[in-house]
């Protein structure tokens, strides 16, 4: 019988650890901002984070797709980010916290469409 808190406390363990690690925002440099301008190749409306890929022109006409990271759909939801704001085609300029390696990934901390139109991911965590 003693076996069974046993293994029980070590699954709370990794789950718990596992859980911490997972929210670790340490690949991005809050430092430093980035915009660009492009066009929604994709938005990943997904738990536990989402992204918003854009496709960007380079100078050489070369296109680079970047990622932006933002958190879950509910809290978009309460952003009033819904996933059909960013269908594939839509034009943007979006700001966000790049990664520190240089990928062409960032925290996205907000994003204009050409309508003008503002979206502030970070704006679902407010308590209204």
């Amino acid at each position: 019988m003693r076996k069974i808190p046993i293994v029980f406390g070590a699954i709370c363990a990794l789950t718990v650890a596992t859980a911490v690690a997972h929210h670790s925002a340490a690949m991005f440099d809050f430092e430093k901002e980035v915009t660009v301008e492009g066009v929604v190749k994709e938005f990943q409306y997904s738990n536990p984070h989402s992204w918003l890929l854009v496709d960007v022109t380079n100078e050489d006409g070369s296109v680079t797709t970047w990622g932006f990271e933002a958190e879950g759909p509910s809290t978009l939801m309460r952003a009033g980010i819904r996933k059909s704001d960013f269908s594939p085609g839509t034009r943007l300029n979006i700001t966000g916290h790049p990664m520190k390696d240089g990928r062409p990934a960032a925290a996205w901390t907000v994003a204009t469409r050409s309508d003008g139109t503002e979206y502030d991911p970070r704006s679902g965590f407010q308590v209204r």
